[in-house]
């Protein structure tokens, strides 16, 4: 292919590689703008042709230098913009997402279990068209580099053009920041390459270490055990017990003694919607966390999980849904049921009069929501096998997440009434989801959308609790919404800790230590 190219100087090559981004990878971010400007239509014009100069001159800049500077290493860079762009406009494209820090760091904790799912002949159509033959043409074309002379004036004409066309559009700056997050996730390749420096940024500025809570103390010997259920991307407004046209719950709907909450979540992805049910308040620092606390106190503890970008849990049992495949090779370990497997003897078992169970699961997330229930509870027919085949038709899509909804209801059923026989302990069962999902609401899917974006159905999440007789009463007054801190201090009063971390204005229960 290269010996079909003439040769073109840096200059008109910079040129082509700039309007190709343009157009091939900037749609979106232009169709954002059109909509979202409050400009009449020549002051929208206006916009929109000082944004294309701006992008224009950004992209001819970033690739002459590149080019110029790094040469052969400079081209396979440009390659691999090209496909990471054409991936990112068909994910913005498809799911409705927008390619912010928190999209980068949920691509950063997925597994490839999960991201398997979202491959697809039409994502690698995409890729081909306009991200691999894009890269070929940066690779093979023949460019003539010129002299460091003409680096300078084409680069310092670049950045004098985006300064010109900035000033004149000074009046702008307000609406620009108000649609940044927007405005800046669309906008390829900027987007992931300034987002990813910021999740690289936020992990080494992390503490290596939690911050320490005070010393706390079992205050007495009342056998008490008490199973935190973290639902994943679990939304209220699929819920019968919510309210939902559907029988989603269907034994829950008929349980004794089943509080329903109303509850939103602190973020719309696992990582930190996880981190605020565990953690005592509502911080970017990183608090030592329930599990770890309740476990340094002297409780017994178990974490079971299915799913993965968990804060750090320092306890001794720790364990995944291969390690609980083996430990019970007489379960199905193709579905959340495996976590639940043996918790009666692993209660009855222990040494300790205080134990705590944290069940993280991965029911409810996308994109293949027909695969993470038994067959059994495919109830509501027919249904998309993932979220791409759901966006030509929304109701299979809901379908399938509707009995994944139906397969929570059995589990957390059969877990109440297992504790229920439990009559030496005293128990409790508390299941809350780390965020909501989008089921085509708006042409959006799934999560992840920052909060000040995100649609109701990303963070209303469901809150359900179910104590044994005469454990814990509940506080008769309480906010009408609560939020996901009230898991840390209301399961240190089960528990029976006191601490000087517990805040008594966050527990559902009467504080009976008083």
């Amino acid at each position: 292919m290269k010996k079909f190219l003439r040769p073109i100087s840096l200059f008109a090559f910079s040129c082509i590689v700039s309007l190709g981004t343009l157009v091939l990878y900037n749609i979106p971010f232009f169709d954002y703008a059109a909509n979202n400007s409050n400009e009449g239509v020549s002051g929208r014009m206006f916009l929109l042709a000082s944004l294309v100069v701006i992008m224009l001159a950004l992209n001819f800049m970033m690739t002459y230098l590149l080019m110029f500077l790094t040469r052969r290493v400079g081209r396979i860079l440009l390659a691999i913009l090209s496909v990471i762009n054409a991936t990112a406009v068909y994910f913005i494209f498809t799911y409705g997402v927008i390619i912010d820090a928190t999209t980068i760091g949920n691509v950063f904790n997925t597994r490839y279990s999960e991201a398997s799912g979202f491959f697809s002949w039409s994502l690698w159509l995409s890729i081909i068209v306009f991200g691999i033959l894009p890269a070929l043409y940066c690779l093979l074309q023949p460019v003539v580099f010129g002299k460091a002379r003409r680096l300078g004036i084409c680069c310092g004409g670049s950045l004098a053009i985006v300064l010109v066309v900035a000033v004149l559009n000074i009046g702008q700056t307000l609406w620009v920041s108000q649609h940044d997050t927007e405005l800046g996730g669309l906008l390829q390749p900027w987007s992931y390459l300034v987002n990813t420096g910021r999740v690289i940024s936020f992990s080494h500025d992390e503490q290596t270490e939690e911050i320490r809570l005070p010393d706390g103390q079992i205050a007495d010997d009342e056998k008490a055990v008490v199973i935190l259920v973290i639902g994943e991307s679990a939304r209220k407004a699929n819920f019968q017990l919510y309210g939902y046209r559907r029988d989603t719950n269907p034994l829950l709907s008929r349980q004794d003694g089943l509080k329903v909450y109303q509850a939103t979540s602190c973020a719309t992805y696992t990582t930190a919607g996880t981190k605020a049910i565990l953690e005592p308040k509502n911080t970017d620092d990183l608090y030592e966390l329930l599990p770890n606390y309740a476990y340094r106190t002297g409780v017994d503890v178990s974490w079971r999980t299915s799913n993965w970008g968990e804060p750090p849990i320092h306890i001794d049992e720790y364990l995944t849904d291969t390690d609980l495949a083996t430990r019970y090779p007489e379960e199905d370990d193709d579905y959340d049921g495996i976590l639940f497997a043996g918790l009666r003897q692993r209660i009855e078992s222990s040494k300790k009069n205080k134990v705590l169970i944290v069940l993280h699961t991965s029911t409810s997330h996308g994109p293949n929501y027909a695969s993470k229930y038994p067959k059994a509870f495919e109830v509501y027919k027919p249904v998309a096998k993932n979220v791409e085949e759901g966006e030509k038709n929304v109701d299979m899509l809901v379908n399938a997440y509707d009995n994944t909804i139906r397969y929570t209801d059995f589990l957390l059923d059969s877990l109440i009434n297992t504790l229920r026989t439990m009559t030496e302990w005293r128990s409790a069962m508390i299941f809350i989801s780390d965020h909501g999902e989008s089921l085509g609401e708006n042409k959006m899917f799934m999560h992840g959308l920052p909060m000040k974006l995100a649609p109701k159905v990303q963070y209303e999440i469901p809150f359900l609790v179910w104590v044994s007789d005469g454990f814990r009463d509940y506080k008769q007054t309480l906010p009408a919404v609560l939020e996901q801190h009230y898991i840390f201090h209301s399961v240190l009063n089960l528990l029976s800790i006191r601490s000087p971390a517990y805040d008594m204005d966050y527990d559902i229960f009467q504080n009976h230590l008083e």
